[in-house]
């Protein structure tokens, strides 16, 4: 895979430790500041990023873009824990969420990338669910994950491998993702990547607790039917009069007619539940 084109970046971006071939790949560098939620997604040109109950969908509006996936990679690799849904879950009955997955070739420099920083193998997984209605089979969950849920969903979950660890954030209907955020900081992950879907993203963003959003813009329209549902980026929250504020364009890179654009987005603030 050919080098993405840099197009724009902003002066002064934090900036790790990378090995040449992923400087390569990328196009420069990338790093940054802690504590840091960073979110990423793909994206049509008509604004779909997911096509429920399509199994990996996100991978049919890319187009399967070798370069949109080793992005997905290295920020899974920049990343101590990696956030999502229970629907991300139930969507990629497959997926362990590790550095390597999305771009297999790559696998050994992002490892070497984490040795660098002094992080473990892969990113702690961590999985929402508020009613705890998971498959306890899936291969993630084998592997081993956090799961953070409620009362009712903790009751629900039962027992889950030996490899993952429930943990209850209250008797409230949902989960609040500040408190699922303030956990993993109080563990010791202070970067956070969130590969959740639209809802549990509007929520964090609602809350303004998402820090950066990486997001591929796909040369494809997906259009939308009555017999499939089409969700935008951000779903279950209204943010033009809560937010007032625009993003802030901090880099582009071009692979053919795909950009891949970094945004920085508001401040954090008071916490929401999800």
């Amino acid at each position: 895979m050919n080098g993405l084109e840099l197009l724009y970046e902003a002066s002064q971006l934090p900036a790790f430790d990378l090995p040449d071939e992923l400087r390569e790949r990328y196009g420069g560098c990338i790093g940054f500041d802690q504590p840091r939620v960073f979110a990423n997604f793909v994206g049509s040109l008509d604004g779909v990023v997911a096509a429920p109950p399509l199994v990996q969908s996100a991978k049919l509006i890319s187009g399967d873009n070798a370069s949109d996936r080793f992005v997905m990679g290295l920020l899974r690799a920049c990343a101590d824990a990696i956030l999502i849904g229970s629907g991300t879950l139930q969507a990629s009955p497959r997926s362990l969420w590790t550095p390597g997955g999305p771009c297999p070739a790559a696998a050994g420099s992002f490892a070497q990338l984490r040795r660098r920083r002094r992080r473990p193998e892969s990113p702690v997984l961590v999985v929402l669910t508020a009613t705890g209605l998971i498959d306890p089979a899936h291969p993630a969950l084998e592997r081993g994950a956090l799961v953070l849920t409620t009362d009712g969903g903790a009751t629900r979950l039962g027992r889950l491998p030996e490899r993952s660890e429930v943990v209850s954030l209250g008797a409230a209907a949902t989960v609040d993702v500040l408190a699922a955020l303030d956990l993993l900081r109080d563990r010791g992950h202070r970067l956070v990547l969130a590969e959740a879907g639209p809802r549990v993203f509007g929520s964090l963003v609602a809350a303004r607790l998402v820090d950066e959003l990486f997001l591929t813009v796909s040369p494809v329209l997906a259009g939308r039917a009555e017999a499939l549902t089409r969700l935008g980026l951000v779903e279950g929250a209204d943010l033009l009069e809560d937010l007032g504020s625009a993003a802030r364009l901090l880099s582009v890179r071009r692979d053919g007619g795909h950009l891949l654009l970094r945004y920085a987005l508001g401040a954090p603030a008071a916490g929401h539940a999800a």
